[in-house]
């Protein structure tokens, strides 16, 4: 199993489109690349601890590839947007790509490289080593599932038929 970070906007969204792919063994949101610890929802929103919202993806890179995880984190964001994604407005709703294995890194930068001539602006995703990350609040944990209507930003229709669970 392996481990990636990304940020793609809201939470919720985030992890509920990847919670729904192949390959993806389990999800969990929280709060990266900030400085501080045990940083609240609250705190992070009033955008003075640096953190981002994100979610922590553990898959099986014998289902899913890290390049196949990007390509689905960049159907569903706008990459060239700075500290927005849809109707979310903040450097906590900036985009990113977090890792722990130095080796995704080359993979990582290879990927946006290779979509960047798709783009007419500067793709503005952060690429860094995971920072300090804190989980988030269990409420927020799997919130479209407890909260079927809840706000979110994702089209989850992007993600195609065969690279759906079963369950899905």
């Amino acid at each position: 199993m392996k481990e990636i970070v990304v940020a793609g906007g809201c939470f919720w969204g985030v992890e509920e489109f990847f919670r729904r792919a192949k390959g993806i063994v389990s999800t969990q949101v929280g709060y990266a690349q900030g400085h501080k610890e045990n940083a609240s929802y609250q705190e992070v929103c009033t955008s003075t601890t640096g953190h981002t919202e994100v979610v922590k993806l553990e898959y099986d890179e014998n289902e899913i590839s890290l390049n196949k995880v990007l390509e689905l984190l960049f159907r569903i964001i706008n990459p060239t947007s700075l500290n927005r994604q849809g109707n979310d407005v903040g450097p906590q709703y900036r985009t990113g790509v977090y890792y722990f294995n130095e080796q995704d890194k080359e993979v990582i930068h290879s990927f946006i490289a290779s979509v960047q001539p798709q783009y007419a602006k500067k793709i503005l995703v952060e690429v860094e080593p995971v920072g300090l990350f804190v989980k988030a609040e269990d409420y927020h944990q799997l919130y479209l599932i407890k909260n079927p209507g809840g706000y979110c930003h994702v089209n989850m229709g992007l993600l195609k038929p065969e690279e759906k669970k079963a369950a899905y």
